[in-house]
């Protein structure tokens, strides 16, 4: 869970993490992202948001172990914002998949997690 918000992304995306062209593009999207995390309240509650490679995912969620959903959260808003699919069908399959996890995580949170501060 230590592993840099930016490289896990980049890697999920395809460029090597030591590709920095990029970096402020995805940097930008991925913080979009983490704001709707906020939102739905998952996160810190005074919000969160990276500038490099140096912020890592326990920076973001703490050490709770139900972390993919929203690696792959991040991974799909980014997608399709920075390198969208050029099929109809791919993307309304990521924005269905980013539909039923945000409504996941609103359980969760309204169960009380994901909160990491208070």
């Amino acid at each position: 869970m230590d592993d840099s918000i930016l490289d896990t992304i980049k890697k999920m995306l395809g460029p090597d993490s030591a590709y920095d062209v990029f970096d402020t593009d995805m940097i930008i999207h991925i913080n979009t992202a983490l704001s709707i995390l906020t939102q739905l309240g998952v996160g810190p509650t005074e919000g969160f948001r990276i500038t490099g490679p140096d912020e890592t995912w326990t920076d973001f969620i703490g050490s709770d172990i139900d972390l993919e959903s929203i690696k792959s959260y991040v991974y799909l808003k980014v997608k399709m914002l920075f390198d969208p699919p050029s099929s109809s069908f791919v993307m309304k399959s990521m924005e269905e998949t980013c539909k039923e996890i945000e409504w996941r995580l609103n359980v969760a949170v309204d169960e009380g997690k994901y909160r990491t501060a208070e």
